[in-house]
């Protein structure tokens, strides 16, 4: 009976110095570095449809210094074995074994951001998101309408439906998912401001204004001249009068464009040609931001007709050619 006691004793004090050791390990903060010693935050991957004994191994090969059986019990002992999430997750310095696993069952990603500037044409935010390290790439291959497809818009003319703004994502979401958010972000800002369009104003359609943003995005320099650029261009396609504006000729000639513009670009005909085609192109030439957006929709009243740039950024307008002329004078050929 005696030597039962003891051994009953011994295995109860086992058991809670296991208990206290393992109480001590769940807080104590996880030893950290790559094989390749690569220091915190690690990157790992959990893989879809993962057991918690691989999302053990995986965490173990991405760096985390502990047995990887220590690891899977303790995720089944905790009961939440099977809530852990698949995903690409970051290891910061002093996360412990409770903590980390409260990521897992919270499906805590690692978070990247992409940025669409304003201004930017179909081309460029390709370029930007094929070159995102954080992006799984689904839209290599594919043309401008195939890629619209993908997003859900087929049908649509990609230039300018695309809401320039810095986009969080989960890192390894696909590009397609990405364009998706930029594409419905600029429904949202497109619907928001042709809402409050001006009862005067010459847009007649949301697309309409999409197209006149883009231009008044491209035309301007200064945030404080958007309204009037806004004005001149509407005031223009009010009385039938050619747009004559340098950024959609250079958007139609695409990647021929070299950096100069020549009077033969100018005078030869091409749906964006504003100099020799009336009122606005066909399509949007680039991404415009909200306050394009707006002005397009709210213009300034002004009798101005032409504009030119002082060399600052901001930009002279006129309401006479004479006016204009002697600005261009002042401002372009500094006489």
């Amino acid at each position: 009976m005696r030597l039962f006691k003891t051994l009953l004793l011994a295995l109860v004090a086992a058991a809670v110095l296991l208990a206290g050791a393992g109480a001590w390990w769940l807080q104590r903060p996880l030893a950290l570095q790559a094989a390749d010693g690569v220091e915190p935050p690690l990157s790992v991957q959990i893989g879809a449809g993962v057991s918690a004994r691989g999302a053990a191994q995986a965490l173990v090969n991405a760096g985390v210094q502990t047995p990887p059986l220590l690891l899977y019990a303790w995720f089944r002992l905790s009961g939440q074995s099977r809530a852990i999430k698949a995903g690409y997750y970051e290891l910061e310095a002093g996360l412990t074994p409770r903590s980390l696993l409260d990521k897992l069952v919270k499906g805590e990603q690692a978070l990247r951001s992409l940025t669409l500037l304003e201004g930017w044409n179909f081309r460029e935010v390709l370029q930007a998101v094929r070159r995102s390290p954080d992006l799984a790439q689904d839209l290599e291959n594919l043309s401008a309408a195939d890629i619209m497809a993908r997003i859900g818009y087929p049908g649509r003319h990609p230039e300018g439906r695309f809401f320039p703004d810095t986009y969080r994502m989960v890192r390894g979401a696909s590009a397609a998912s990405v364009l998706r958010q930029a594409a419905q972000a600029m429904d949202q800002r497109l619907a928001q401001a042709w809402a409050q369009r001006a009862p005067g104003a010459v847009v007649k359609t949301p697309d309409q204004a999409l197209i006149l943003a883009s231009i008044i995005e491209k035309e301007t320099g200064v945030d404080s001249d958007r309204a009037l650029v806004g004005g001149v261009f509407s005031n223009r396609l009010r009385i039938g009068m050619r747009l004559q504006t340098d950024p959609s000729v250079i958007y139609g000639l695409g990647e021929r464009f070299d950096g100069n513009l020549r009077k033969a670009d100018l005078l030869a005909d091409t749906p964006y040609n504003s100099y020799t085609r009336a009122g606005l192109p066909p399509t949007p030439i680039a991404m415009p931001g909200w306050a394009s957006l707006m002005a397009a929709v709210q213009p300034a009243q002004t009798p101005a007709l032409y504009f030119v740039a002082r060399g600052d950024g901001s930009s002279h307008f006129s309401a006479s050619l004479a006016e204009h002329n002697a600005a261009v004078q002042r401002y372009q050929l500094q006489r």
